[in-house]
């Protein structure tokens, strides 16, 4: 199918289910799928279930430390984000609630945005260099409009987002079998087979783009610089003319 070799990538997938471990959690079931994918072709994968941990409301990159309104007495994040961070790919998962994406899953992408005032090597924001999808279950409408709001969080942060970067399942709308109990068709719906393996697919293909490059490329997007005074090109407005 492909001569690249994506055994030197590392993916992410945090499962933002509301329901810890050991509990069955039907969106880890189609996260599974997408994993498959990619651990036949060499990348190395990890799961985090963000309910298993202690991760706090804010946006600073620790809550233990004096924020304002207090501080956190513990935190799970610091060391959360460093295994996010150390992945070339993240997929985030979560089921919709009331028509919208979990609040584990709001919790994550506030607790991403606490460090997006960091910058990598090159001067660009944190998440420059990785990419990133997602991944959505549930028995309500919502699917396309979670993937727009999680997508557009991550890609505001730094990731990039490559096409077909979302799938989901549905059922019935209302009470009614999810996606791994017997008879739901989840793990049968050619649809959701076929979003969930260009998404792993395309994930892979653009992490290994960007990892061959050293990253991604750097000219004009430098937040240090920017900072600094430097402003790439942009007119100056004290002499634009009507």
């Amino acid at each position: 199918m492909t001569d690249t070799d994506f055994s030197g990538l590392k993916a992410v997938f945090v499962n933002c289910s509301l329901k810890p471990n050991p509990a069955m959690s039907h969106t880890q079931g189609l996260m599974d799928d997408a994993i498959a994918i990619m651990r036949d072709n060499g990348v190395e994968v990890e799961t985090i279930r963000l309910a298993d941990h202690d991760v706090p409301p804010g946006v600073y990159p620790d809550m233990r430390e004096d924020v304002p309104g207090g501080k956190q007495d513990s935190d799970d994040w610091p060391e959360l984000s460093e295994r996010i961070l150390a992945a070339d790919i993240l997929v985030v998962g979560t089921p919709i609630w009331l028509g919208d994406k979990s609040s584990v899953a709001t919790r994550l992408i506030e607790r991403l945005y606490g460090l997006s005032g960091q910058t990598n090597d090159r001067g660009q924001f944190l998440y420059y260099g990785r990419t990133a999808g997602v991944i959505v279950t549930g028995n309500e409408d919502g699917a396309k409009h979670v993937a727009m709001n999680i997508l557009y969080s991550l890609q505001h942060l730094g990731y990039v987002v490559p096409p077909n970067a979302d799938a989901a399942w549905l059922g019935p709308v209302g009470p009614g079998p999810s996606y791994l109990d017997d008879g739901s068709g989840g793990p049968e719906t050619e649809f959701t087979q076929r979003n969930t393996t260009f998404l792993a697919w395309n994930l892979m293909h653009t992490a290994a783009w960007l990892k061959s490059t050293g990253g991604f490329p750097a000219g004009g997007n430098s937040s240090e610089a920017w900072s600094e005074g430097e402003r790439f090109g942009h007119p100056n407005p004290e002499y634009r003319h009507g």
